[in-house]
Order: structure tokens, then C-alpha cells, then sequence
């Protein structure tokens, strides 16, 4: 009785493992029988075949879909929060206070001033020297990591620990503030996740982010020379690109008020050429009008 119970359990087990789909990992798949959908809406689910390459088509309406809901198109990384971002700003010349932090108002020399975050990145919309601002910090940042194309394990306990040790030796940051690591193989893509406690202002977790970031994208601030590598089973693995999401312990103040230039130049040119095509049709319209309207009386006489 007792091997009868287990034949039908493998088999069981062997039938659920096979009900999947190898070629889309967004992919839900239920049975009996065996039937894989992909999501294009509250509502609506698409059925595919798995046996072949899913198409362009229904891709791109499941990653519109997983988007609008704030579901990653990727396998690990992208924004750990929705408040979370990016310093889109680049380097500009801040102002300090004497210990060193980021005054909470930056302006570029003129009257356009900003409010800024404990790392100085931009946490608001642009205005003028009125503009009011309260110091925020910054407690959580996700480095997204790209190692160059070399042999590496895929055990994310040996990245973690290969990870901790390069923080703190490098940058002297406490083990106990890396939360967490996730590891992409395929994408070569390390997901450093680093927190301090709500409420407190040391370490400055920005000390940590603009020195790696000199060390992966240009050259190490140290004195010396040594490149930013993880060790990992005994091997140095070099990293060859960095991104790096930012989380205020208050979320930025952003609006949609301001487009840039180069947004309002694609809608224009957007909109004219719609119009354009508007046009054209309608006048086109009237000659095809036109003509048939002169050409009707020519027959008529012809056949009188």
C-alpha cells in the first residue's frame, strides 16, 4: 500500500512540474489540463501555447499590464519603493553645512533652487530662492551592480557575504546593514539592498554610493588604484556598470507642473503631424468631391 501512495505521489509531482511554461516566466499555468494564460488586464487573460516563442504582441501588452500594476518586467532589481529614485541630476556645486551634510535647499547660482535629500539628490521639483525645504534623510539605497563577463557562482549566500566584506573593508560600512542580495546570473546583475534605522543619521549611507560609483563608472577616489571587485570563491570579480535608487524616510515631493524641453518638443511634432495628416485628408476629400461632381452632368449628356 505504502509504494502504491508513493508511485501516485511522484507522478502527481511529475504532472505539476510539467504544467509550466519554459518560454515565459510571467506565465500562470493551471490543470487539468495543462493551460498556461498570460495577464493582459484585471480581467482578461490570453491563452498561450508553450511549445513555441510566445508573440511580440501579447509581450508587450502583459508588460503594459505588469507596469501600470507596478509588478517588475524583471527577474530581481528595478525600484525597491514607488518613492524611490534615481539621481537624474548629475554633479553640481552644493552648499554645505559645517559639519558636511547638504544644506536641505540647493540653488545653481541664479534663482532656481531645489530641495535635496541627506545623499543631495534631488527631491522636489525646481523653484525659486522662496522655495522651503526641511532636511530629510536617506535611509535605504539599492545599488543594482553589473559584473563584467567572467566565471562567477550563483550561490547569493557567497555573493551576500563577498558583498559584506567589500563594504565594510572598502567603505567601512556595517555588515548588519546589507538587508539583502539577490543575484542574476543570466544578466550577470547584483541587487544590493543596504538600510539603516529609521530616525538616525549615521552612517552617511551617501559616502558609500558616491565613492563606489567614482570606483565603478571612472576611477577610485583612494589614493590607491585598486578597482572595486567582490571576492567570491577566492576570485576577484570586476563590476563594469552601477545604478543606484534612493529611499527618503519621506517621500519626494515631485510633480507632473513641469515637462522638459525636449518632451514638449516630441508632442508638438506629434501633434502637427497629426494635424498635417488631418488636413490632407480632408482636402483630398473635397477634390474626389469635387471631381465626380463635375464628371455626373458629362454623362448624363452623352446618354441624352
Amino acid at each position: 500500500m505504502k509504494v502504491l501512495v508513493a508511485l501516485v505521489v511522484a507522478v502527481l509531482v511529475e504532472v505539476a512540474a510539467s504544467c509550466t511554461c519554459n518560454n515565459m516566466k510571467w506565465a500562470r499555468c493551471e490543470e487539468p489540463p495543462c493551460q498556461c494564460t498570460l495577464q493582459f488586464s484585471s480581467t482578461l487573460k490570453q491563452p498561450i501555447d508553450c511549445t513555441k516563442l510566445i508573440p511580440k504582441c501579447f509581450l508587450m501588452k502583459a508588460e503594459m499590464y505588469r507596469a501600470r500594476n507596478n509588478m517588475t518586467t524583471r527577474s530581481i532589481g528595478g525600484k525597491p519603493v514607488e518613492s524611490a529614485f534615481v539621481d537624474n541630476d548629475g554633479i553640481y556645486d552644493p552648499e554645505c553645512e559645517s559639519n558636511g551634510k547638504f544644506k536641505a535647499v540647493q540653488c545653481n547660482g541664479t534663482e532656481v533652487c531645489w530641495c535635496v535629500n541627506s545623499a543631495g539628490v534631488r527631491r522636489s521639483d525646481k523653484g525659486d530662492k522662496n522655495l522651503k525645504c526641511e532636511p530629510v534623510e536617506t535611509y535605504w539605497v539599492r545599488m543594482e551592480l553589473k559584473h563584467k563577463d567572467v566565471p562567477a557562482t550563483d550561490e547569493v549566500a557567497k555573493w551576500k557575504t563577498g558583498i559584506e566584506n567589500v563594504l565594510l573593508e572598502r567603505y567601512k560600512l556595517p555588515k548588519t546593514l546589507v538587508s539583502e542580495v539577490q543575484y542574476d546570473k543570466a544578466g550577470r546583475v547584483i541587487v544590493v539592498d543596504v538600510k539603516k534605522p529609521i530616525g538616525t543619521s549615521d552612517p552617511d549611507l551617501s559616502l558609500m554610493t558616491y565613492y563606489m560609483e567614482k570606483d565603478v563608472k571612472a576611477l577610485p577616489l583612494f589614493i590607491s588604484s585598486d578597482p572595486f571587485e567582490v571576492s567570491v570563491e577566492g576570485s576577484k570579480v570586476p563590476m563594469e556598470n552601477i545604478l543606484v535608487y534612493y529611499v527618503d524616510e519621506k517621500a519626494p515631493t515631485f510633480t507632473m507642473q513641469k515637462l522638459t524641453g525636449g518632451i514638449i518638443a516630441v508632442i508638438v511634432v506629434v501633434s502637427l503631424i497629426v494635424i498635417a495628416g488631418l488636413l490632407a485628408t480632408f482636402f483630398l476629400a473635397r477634390q474626389q468631391k469635387a471631381k465626380y461632381s463635375k464628371a455626373q452632368p458629362r454623362e448624363l449628356e452623352t446618354m441624352s
